[in-house]
């Protein structure tokens, strides 16, 4: 352990907590905070979140390389654990990262596989992309929004709500006025060449119809017409749902990373 150093709060712009880990003359050794897990905090978007138990929080810990093996992660996790009521921290680990390590070391346990993948535009035939949205779906229609996401709306009021610049398109399915299936894309900085997609969710009563793909489908035409500087998009997805890993195949969606899911309740593992 390092016993000079300093464990102090980092407020930062949000309201998540944060802390250093500042050694001798102030030079930062490590960091760590607290984020949510949902997307922006949003209830909707919480069916396509690795953890959708109540009060679960994202953990991130980074320490400086030249302070690794010296005890400093561990005194900055005992930091966040002394200083919050967080029923359940939940870390997103690299597959193969001496980060499975840590954690499996301070009792979190993992709980499932989180597969990144990633589309690029110059890799995706339009015409072929036309025809899926074309596609006839007897009884639904598509519908679509764009605007800033804030707050923690319903589907059914961003879609009586006006659309008007902003990060985030949505693409649902409609059906008869219900919400069939959606998917969301949130665009970060104007300068950002990549987009993330959350989704999509079919509803009960409307799954076996192809639903997924023609709302998926949809969404990156729309995305590219309202955020003409997006040239990627990436999504992720639990390994185990291989309907889901399909459709992102059909629509050109190519492995880019493996992360592990490693929780921690309090007051022991999950």
């Amino acid at each position: 352990m390092e016993p000079l150093l300093d464990i102090v709060s980092a407020p930062g712009r949000s309201r998540a907590p944060r802390w250093r880990a500042l050694a001798p003359h102030g030079s930062v050794a490590g960091v760590a905070g607290l984020w949510p897990v949902s997307p922006f905090g949003l209830d909707f978007l919480l069916p396509t979140a690795p953890v959708t138990r109540p009060g679960a929080a994202e953990l991130r810990v980074y320490v400086e390389p030249r302070w690794r093996r010296r005890g400093v992660g561990s005194r900055l996790l005992t930091t966040v654990r002394e200083q919050t009521a967080v029923p359940c921290l939940v870390s997103y680990v690299a597959v193969g990262s001496p980060g499975e390590r840590f954690y499996t070391r301070h009792g979190f346990s993992h709980t499932r596989f989180w597969h990144h993948e990633l589309l690029t535009y110059r890799d995706v035939h339009q015409a072929w992309l036309g025809e899926l949205v074309d596609a006839e779906h007897p009884g639904y229609r598509l519908a679509h929004w764009t605007g800033d996401l804030l707050g923690a709306p319903r589907v059914e009021d961003l879609l009586r709500s006006p659309s008007r610049p902003g990060n985030a398109v949505l693409t649902v399915a409609d059906a008869d006025g219900d919400v069939a299936a959606y998917v969301a894309a949130v665009v970060g900085a104007p300068s950002r060449r990549r987009a993330h997609l959350y989704g999509p969710v079919v509803l009960p009563g409307h799954r076996g119809r192809r639903l997924s793909r023609w709302v998926n489908a949809a969404l990156i035409q729309r995305l590219h017409e309202v955020h003409p500087q997006v040239t990627e998009i990436e999504t992720a997805g639990a390994g185990d749902d291989p309907r889901l890993l399909a459709t992102r195949r059909h629509l050109g969606f190519r492995p880019l990373r493996r992360t592990s899911v490693y929780e921690l309740w309090d007051g022991g593992t999950s």
